[in-house]
């Protein structure tokens, strides 16, 4: 099904030598995630031109294409030639696993940069491959997936295997930089294509189109091989020409691994700087128990000289009037008498109370304990205020770019509503297993499960994003309906939920295909 086109070399030895030099070089670079490659897989589709005898069908010629919506495949322009020169012929779609084979319609061709657009006449519900936004056509490792004529005939695959659904051949290689052809953009690569490849997507190692596999270079048995894409230059404009609005994503492709050591490298900071806050607050906290002293000190010193003063005056004063009052009984004026005598006792008295009310010096310690303690609820009742205001009630989640690996579509800000008993929106529980706040999401069409996760304490919300096979999520979706969730506010609702959950987390791949980190905040109005 393939237009080879021969590519003769003057210098074989230096384009052989350039190869190996280019191999050894190349292996520098970030491997292909498996699961990733797998996850594009799902949306991989043998393409048949078939024939018909009566009520048997045969197939003509064969090519692959791929999603680019639920029932929408690109493929290469050649691959459907034989159907539009004979117009008895028609298309076929083979599913990579499960499912059944369907008739396709082709709705856009181009002929110039051989790229032609096929829709399914019945629901094949696909997952559309991601197109790479930014790909990078110079170097780096690329993977072809598709249906090679020369494995179906290796394996002995006879007519009516063809009609079956099989996973596609996945081989990888590297990409040797952009060569514009005659006519339109390719890329050149050494990721391996047979007759029956064409059509199929080149994909980057997580999992996204890079360029669709057209032909290769006539090695003549001697040469490297080379294999030529059209480019996502050429991809984009056409989809969206023929009113495709594709999955486009073009963020740098990052490993998971290489995530999850920042995020240990990023924890590690956060615990040294929590770490060296505590110092500080160690040395704030000394400090201001010093100032405290110093303060409480001046205060009963102040304290006790006032008394001693107020005591000194009153004696003095129960003094004087002492005397009057003396002088009053000598001199036979019994009211003068009665006065001063009154006046003397109130003044003795309060002497004596003024002299032993005095703070001792062991109050100093209970007003500094006082001090602080007071200051700590002041600070506390507002952090206290801070952390409720964010942790409950309705918030914005923003994504965390730099800490999500993203391999899909663009993530969008998520606006949440989270109370204490891990009800979101008001009607979604949340399970509670290990202290930790999650809900497992199986969808009934698409093929992805969704794990999302709150943590109040940091505030921060999670979504792991599995991107599985028909088989994975037949189970998977069979498990999920065996119970019902709780609804919010039932008594225990969250433990429960916790608990069959667990079944589902054990059925999942140890590693997400996708994480997207939130960030959570209180919503602010028009947020």
């Amino acid at each position: 099904m393939e237009t080879i086109r021969p590519i003769r070399s003057f210098w074989p030895g230096i384009a052989l030598l350039s190869a190996m030099l280019a191999t050894l070089l190349a292996p520098t670079t970030v491997l292909a995630d498996p699961a990733d490659i797998d996850a594009a897989a799902r949306g991989v589709v043998r393409v048949l031109i078939v024939g018909a005898d009566g009520d048997e069908l045969y197939p003509v010629s064969h090519g692959t294409g791929f999603a680019v919506g639920p029932e929408t495949i690109v493929t290469n322009a050649h691959v459907i030639e034989d159907m539009r020169r004979d117009p008895s012929l028609s298309i076929g779609l083979v599913p990579p696993e499960g499912g059944n084979s369907v008739y396709g319609r082709l709705i856009a061709v181009s002929d110039r940069n051989d790229l032609a657009l096929v829709r399914t006449t019945a629901p094949m519900n696909l997952p559309p491959l991601t197109i790479a936004g930014n790909p990078d056509s110079e170097s780096g490792s690329v993977t072809s997936v598709g249906y090679p004529m020369n494995v179906d005939r290796a394996q002995g695959l006879g007519t009516d295997d063809i009609f079956r659904a099989q996973p596609p051949v996945k081989s990888t290689g590297f990409l040797s930089g952009r060569r514009p052809s005659r006519d339109f953009d390719t890329i050149l690569h050494t990721a391996p294509i047979a007759r029956g490849n064409s059509g199929g997507p080149l994909v980057d190692n997580c999992g996204r189109v890079v360029g669709v596999n057209s032909f290769g270079a006539d090695s003549e048995g001697a040469d490297a091989e080379f294999f030529f894409a059209v480019s996502t230059r050429e991809l984009l404009p056409f989809l969206r020409e023929n009113g495709i609005t594709p999955q486009i994503n073009g963020l740098p492709c990052r490993s998971l691994a290489e995530f999850d050591e920042a995020e240990q490298q990023r924890a590690e900071r956060a615990m040294l700087a929590a770490q060296q806050e505590e110092i500080l607050r160690n040395d704030e906290s000394r400090k201001r128990e010093t100032e405290a002293r110093r303060n409480a000190e001046f205060a009963v010193i102040a304290e006790r000289e006032n008394g001693m003063m107020l005591a000194v005056v009153l004696l003095a004063v129960g003094l004087a009037s002492g005397f009057f009052a003396w002088n009053g009984k000598a001199g036979g004026d019994e009211r003068q008498a009665l006065v001063g005598g009154g006046i003397t006792v109130l003044a003795l008295a309060g002497s004596l109370f003024a002299w032993f009310a005095r703070p001792g010096f062991n109050e100093i310690d209970e007003r500094i304990g006082l001090a602080i303690e007071i200051e700590d609820e002041t600070g506390q009742a507002g952090r206290i205020g801070v952390i409720q205001s964010a942790t409950g009630g309705d918030l914005v989640c923003v994504i965390q770019v730099e800490r999500s690996r993203i391999t899909t579509g663009e993530a969008t800000d998520v606006p949440i509503n989270w109370s204490e008993d891990g009800c979101v929106n008001g009607r979604t529980q949340y399970g509670q297993l290990d202290g930790e706040w999650q809900r497992v999401l199986v969808p009934d069409t698409e093929s992805v499960v969704s794990v999302a996760s709150y943590d109040p304490a940091d505030r921060e919300y999670r979504v792991d994003r599995y991107l599985l096979g028909r088989d994975s999520m037949a189970g998977l979706r069979e498990a999920r309906g065996s119970f019902a969730a709780p609804a919010c506010g039932t008594e225990g609702a969250a433990t429960e939920l916790g608990r069959k959950q667990a079944e589902l987390l054990a059925m999942l791949p140890a590693s997400p295909n996708e994480r997207l980190v939130y960030k959570c905040g209180p919503a602010t109005e028009g947020s």
